[in-house]
């Protein structure tokens, strides 16, 4: 049993070896062919090692840019998307503003918040993007392409970039938009704009009317689209100019509605050589259009700066109006009024600088609203300087009254016994200084100058002054009525002057001058008259009176010679004193109709007795020896049309201008000693 058992392991290890006999020969033929193949990879071994050595770099490499990468995709796509944006939006802001207004400001906001974000994430971008490229230079990576990307793409983002900058640039999407934001602003303006109508009726009704300034031309709508228009402008740094297209068109308005005044004379040259009298009407227009342009055209400039630019404050606003109006004229205005200022001094200058005094003080508190602040410091100077060359003017010519009424002294009566030019001019003159539309300026123009000499105003200086003119006519009175060597005339020179001043009762001079001064000028004026009236017609008519007649009988030889003597006597004596008394004047009527009314009842009574008496007729069929060459009624026609005013023919008219040129003379002399002084 064990035997069998032997053999059958012998057996198996036969196998066994012959089995490892045959793997050891297929390992040795393995082994050798794997040395060969070591031997190959041995011989490319260098190689591999070159090129296993830079696989982990390269996988290390993008490993380390992958965060940066990440960072750049999100403000690059964020661009993407703005960009498409800012596209659709620049071709609505190309169309005009004028259709919607509101989508169209909202789109230029829109625009540049999307500018303003293009900007910031493409800032972002390329910051991450430069990053990257500064990696991959520093580590050497030679992946030309993928370089050559991140430089394209980093381009691209820097040209996007600059977007904004370019579109704030002149011709750019922003600059574009706010021109036509600009046009359109001076577009709503010029069409709803609309200038002062003058109406002539204004001038005598609605001048000095607080109700009837005018209120803002522009439309609340219209107002709030300048409004929104200025908002964004301002916004953006462009509010100058806004204000400048403001300003442009509305001196344009203004100046369309100071064009239809005719202010041509504002220009005209003047000089302290030149008289007031010269530009009486220009002052006149002057105080009317002043008026009117305060009040009706600044008022409106005002209010309308005020409505349009009041969310950019009073300073922006008051910029605006003192430009507007100093380009409409204003300055114009008030060189005008200094200009009267400094011509010739006379008394119509003194009622001149009244009125202009009289048509500041009642826009003083306009013009302290309309003109005040910085922006019209020179509005406000030249006002100063026009106030006190009209109040030191004024005053100056008022003090130097009483001394120019005498230097009139030198001057002559005139020669036909009428009251002087001079006088009746003075006492009209001072008639209109006490009047209620001149004393009351006065008054306060001389406590204005009384002020700034730091005296206080006493009551008293008006009148006084006015007494002292007075009582200066008075003086030159007496000297003028010497001067006639005719004692007639110089009787009823007197006599119609002392009537000139007893007419005066119920004037503001008569009652100034008082009740006592009145009753001694009509005792003066009857004074004269009577010894007028004893001197020339009663020593005439006394060669026929009682005393002289012939007390014989009219019919004897010698008595008729006598009475025919004695009638040529008076009837040459007559003539004579007719024909020089023709020429003289009684300006005031009813003490002309009085005279010769006394001279008729007194002395043509004894003239038709003296005729009656010794048979004298004037009648054509009289005998030769007994006609006379007047007859009662004759003579009293002839003394009642005695010192009648020397009129023209044509009237009234006529009458006016005689007046006009009896002022212009007076003043005219008034006036060189006014110079002269």
């Amino acid at each position: 049993m064990s035997k069998v058992d032997d053999i059958d392991n012998l057996v198996a290890a036969r196998i066994v070896l012959k089995s490892s006999l045959e793997n050891s020969k297929a390992l040795a033929s393995a082994l050798d062919s794997t040395g060969q193949r070591l031997e190959g990879m041995k011989q490319r071994l260098p190689s591999l090692e070159v090129a296993v050595r830079h696989v982990p770099r390269k996988k290390s490499t993008f490993f380390a840019i992958r965060e940066h990468i990440d960072r750049a995709i999100g403000p690059a796509a964020a661009v993407l998307k703005v960009y498409d944006t800012i596209q659709g939006l620049q071709k609505s802001i190309l169309s005009h503003p004028c259709s919607d207004l509101s989508t169209y400001l909202l789109m230029v906001k829109q625009l540049k918040e999307s500018l303003k974000f293009l900007t910031g994430n493409c800032g972002l971008a390329i910051q991450w993007l430069e990053a990257i490229l500064e990696f991959l230079e520093d580590n050497a990576v030679h992946d030309d392409l993928y370089i050559l990307n991140v430089k394209k793409s980093l381009g691209i983002l820097q040209e996007l970039h600059a977007t904004e900058e370019r579109a704030w640039l002149s011709g750019g999407i922003i600059c574009a938009a706010f021109d036509k934001l600009e046009n359109e602003f001076k577009q709503l303006l010029m069409e709803n704009c609309i200038h002062v109508v003058l109406d002539m009726d204004i001038f005598s009704s609605s001048i000095g009317n607080e109700a009837s300034i005018a209120s803002s031309p522009l439309p609340v709508a219209v107002i709030q689209k300048l409004q929104a228009i200025i908002d964004r402008l301002d916004a953006d740094n462009r509010l100058e100019k806004c204000m400048s297209t403001y300003v442009e068109v509305r001196s344009l308005i203004t100046e369309r509605s100071f064009r239809a005044l005719e202010l041509n004379y504002l220009d005209q040259s003047i000089s302290e050589f030149d008289d007031v009298q010269d530009v009486e009407f220009y002052i006149d227009q002057w105080c009317r259009h002043l008026e009117f342009a305060v009040k009706h055209i600044f008022e409106i400039e005002y209010k309308l700066c005020s409505d349009v630019f009041e969310k950019n404050g009073p300073e922006v606003w008051m910029d605006c109006f003192a430009k507007i109006i100093t380009q409409s004229g204003i300055l114009s205005f008030l060189h005008f009024g200094k200009k009267i200022t400094m011509c010739k001094n006379d008394p119509l200058k003194l009622l001149k600088l009244l009125d202009i005094f009289s048509i500041l003080d009642n826009l003083r508190v306009d013009f302290n609203r309309l003109f005040r602040g910085p922006a019209c410091i020179e509005i406000q100077t030249l006002t100063r300087n026009l106030i006190k060359g009209v109040v030191n003017g004024a005053c100056e010519i008022f003090w130097e009254l009483p001394i120019q009424v005498e230097l009139q002294r030198r001057s002559s009566p005139p020669l036909n016994g009428s009251v002087p030019r001079l006088v009746s001019f003075v006492t009209d003159y001072c008639n209109r200084l006490l009047g209620d539309d001149y004393l009351p300026l006065l008054t306060q123009i001389l406590t204005i100058q009384q002020s700034w000499k730091q005296e206080k105003y006493q009551e008293e200086l008006i009148t006084n002054q006015i007494y002292y003119i007075i009582k200066q006519i008075g003086l030159n009175l007496d000297v003028w009525s010497k001067a006639h060597y005719d004692f007639t005339l110089s009787y009823l020179f007197m006599m119609n002057n002392h009537c000139h001043f007893c007419s005066l009762k119920g004037t503001k001079l008569g009652d100034l001058m008082g009740e006592s001064w009145l009753k001694a000028h009509e005792q003066y004026r009857d004074y004269y008259m009577t010894l007028y009236l004893r001197e020339s017609w009663g020593k005439t008519f006394a060669l026929l009176s009682q005393e002289s007649r012939i007390s014989s009988s009219p019919t004897g030889g010698f008595v008729g010679d006598l009475a025919k003597k004695r009638l040529k006597s008076f009837i040459e004596e007559f003539d004579h004193m007719y024909q020089k008394q023709s020429n003289w004047v009684v300006p005031n009527e009813d003490l002309r109709l009085k005279m010769c009314k006394l001279v008729v009842q007194a002395y043509v009574p004894v003239y038709r007795s003296y005729l009656q008496n010794y048979g004298f007729r004037a009648e054509t069929d009289a005998s030769a020896s007994r006609r006379v060459k007047y007859s009662a009624q004759g003579l009293e026609t002839m003394l009642s049309s005695l010192f009648r005013p020397k009129l023209s023919m044509s009237g009234s008219t006529k009458h006016n201008r005689l007046i006009g040129k009896i002022k212009d003379i007076v003043t005219d002399n008034f006036r060189l000693t006014l110079t002269a002084a």
